[in-house]
């Protein structure tokens, strides 16, 4: 399979497991677009969901398939969040936060009664960090001394930018890709960063994922957390 066939298959595997009268959260990308593309085909057959977008690009897409739609704030919880990832590791910890979406992205998968990821067999590492950077998101004011204070826990932080203007998150801050150490902790550095003065969320999500779809040359693989 292509990519995109891997993308396609563990987009459809996952919309597989939404059920009638479910809240569901919709993740941010190019592979969680899938999903709602997926969700949308069978709620225009019929299916009676509610979606809780992660983003604003997402919610526009939801709408356009007719999916019905509600904030987190007013959902007391969601049966199943389906989103993509950036990286995972053999334990199914995750790097997220390429879409720019990560702050809401985890506020809505902390809510799910289960966290489903959907990747294709390129995101698999040995460790964090291999190949993508770590997202932080921050607040803009001071955000020179916010990377300073991130480079002094051994992270290379990078504004994120685009046609060399900042990227603003739905929340209005800025994204800084860090590249990581060569060894480290990601429990103990993802406890630090969040510490640091003017960071808003970072992009581990560790011990979150309950099951990872991956998409390989053979087919859909599905793991699941110990």
């Amino acid at each position: 399979m292509t990519v995109e066939e891997m993308r396609k298959a563990v987009a459809e595997r996952a919309a597989a497991l939404v059920e009638a009268k479910m809240v569901v959260g919709l993740g941010t990308g190019r592979t969680a677009a899938l999903v709602v593309r997926a969700l949308g085909e069978r709620v225009r057959a019929g299916l009676s969901i509610v979606g809780v977008p992660t983003s604003d690009a997402t919610a526009k897409l939801a709408r356009e398939w007719g999916i019905p739609l509600s904030s987190l704030d007013d959902v007391a919880r969601l049966d199943l969040c389906i989103d993509g990832a950036d990286e995972f590791d053999p334990e199914l910890n995750l790097i997220k936060g390429l879409g720019g979406a990560l702050l809401r992205e985890k506020l809505t998968a902390s809510a799910a009664a289960r966290f489903v990821v959907i990747v294709d067999q390129e995101k698999r590492v040995a460790h964090l960090g291999e190949k993508a950077p770590l997202p932080v998101e921050v607040v803009p004011f001071g955000w020179t001394h916010t990377a300073a204070r991130l480079s002094d826990l051994g992270v290379t932080p990078v504004r994120r930018e685009r046609a060399s203007q900042p990227v603003l998150t739905d929340g209005g801050n800025l994204l800084l890709d860090c590249r990581l150490p060569r060894s480290f902790d990601p429990r103990k550095l993802a406890e630090r960063v969040k510490a640091t003065v003017g960071v808003v969320e970072h992009g581990f999500f560790l011990e979150m994922a309950s099951t990872v779809f991956v998409g390989t040359v053979s087919g859909v693989e599905e793991l699941h957390r110990a």
